[in-house]
């Protein structure tokens, strides 16, 4: 064998193997507890939680929604956030139908009461679940304007599907609370997320979510090799409680890309064909309420970013401060 044949050999072997290193290996640490954002939902009181009801995916998954029946037109879906479920909106669910909406809540693919969690078959099966979601519930609901409200990570799906230039035209508009745009946008608290290497936490030590950057690093490789087999494998884990069984703990390659604005999520403000408005606390313990207005203003002067002074994260649709914010702005 040449010695040119042999050395090139020798180096795609080692980039292989590297290459499943960073796959196999370049994992994180589960993040440490966090109560100041955690603590909210798990004593989140159940009284008049509404039972799961399903629906019938395109693939033939019945997947899991509550409904808040109510007396107005409006409609409001609510997105719950990263690790959540639909119980977590309950209170924020209440308050909306006490205001006459008829309110939906689905669990998104991988959450809730979906087997199993923390997993989708492909990037974009979230957009195709609520496509279906809307084909099952809008022959009962003619007639009525949709509002989404999406919180956190759901707030940043929301806006990706505010941004779908067909999808994002079925609602009338959409209320963003609290959004989780991307990890490494400037509206991200330094540290509410944690690599491999152990970065400090967010605001008072609290960190969210520790991401496994080796894998990720590896599966974007692959995919961009057109490799797709390792795609639900876990790179991004979560601190909850361990007594919520309907939280989920980690989220896949493919879940983790598709559940949340589009890497480019300033191209998504930019796209919204709906009104968009978006609501945040200053005492956000992972996003930089100032700053996430900086954002929205950078692309569209056309939409609020109200700021709810005093509340935390979780507060947005866990406290009386934030509910009442957001019942301000959906009526």
């Amino acid at each position: 064998m040449k010695g040119w044949l042999r050395r090139t050999l020798i180096w795609l072997l080692l980039w292989a193997m590297g290459l499943a290193g960073l796959v196999a290996f370049g994992t994180a640490r589960p993040p440490a507890p966090a109560p100041g954002i955690t603590a909210p939902f798990a004593t989140l009181t159940e009284q008049g939680l509404p039972p799961l009801q399903r629906y019938r995916a395109r693939d033939g998954a019945m997947l899991s929604y509550r409904q808040y029946p109510g007396t107005a037109p409006e409609v409001a879906l609510l997105i719950h956030g990263s690790a959540g479920s639909s119980r977590d909106l309950h209170l924020l669910a209440r308050a909306l139908q006490g205001a006459g909406a008829t309110v939906l809540v689905p669990d998104l693919r991988g959450h809730g009461g979906n087997r199993p969690h923390g997993d989708i078959a492909y990037e974009g099966q979230l957009e195709d679940d609520l496509v279906d979601f809307l084909g099952a519930e809008r022959v009962a609901l003619a007639g009525k304007p949709w509002t989404v409200l999406g919180f956190s990570s759901g707030g940043g799906f929301a806006l990706r599907v505010a941004a779908d230039a067909s999808l994002g035209k079925s609602f009338e508009r959409f209320i963003l609370v609290s959004p989780y745009l991307r990890y490494d946008a400037p509206s991200v608290r330094q540290g509410s997320s944690r690599t491999q290497n152990g970065a400090a936490g967010a605001t008072a030590g609290q960190t969210w979510a520790a991401a496994s950057v080796g894998r990720i690093i590896g599966l974007t490789i692959l995919n961009d090799l057109g490799v797709h087999a390792w795609d639900g494998l876990p790179v991004v884990s979560f601190p909850v409680p361990g007594d919520i069984e309907s939280a989920t703990r980690s989220y896949s390659w493919r879940l983790q890309r598709n559940f949340g604005a589009h890497a480019r999520y300033l191209a998504d403000i930019k796209s919204a064909a709906r009104p968009l408005q978006v609501l945040v606390g200053t005492a956000d313990e992972v996003l930089d309420a100032r700053q996430l207005g900086r954002e929205f203003a950078s692309q569209r002067s056309d939409v609020p970013v109200i700021l709810v002074p005093g509340v935390g994260h979780a507060g947005m649709v866990t406290s009386a401060e934030g509910i009442r914010a957001i019942l301000g702005a959906f009526e």
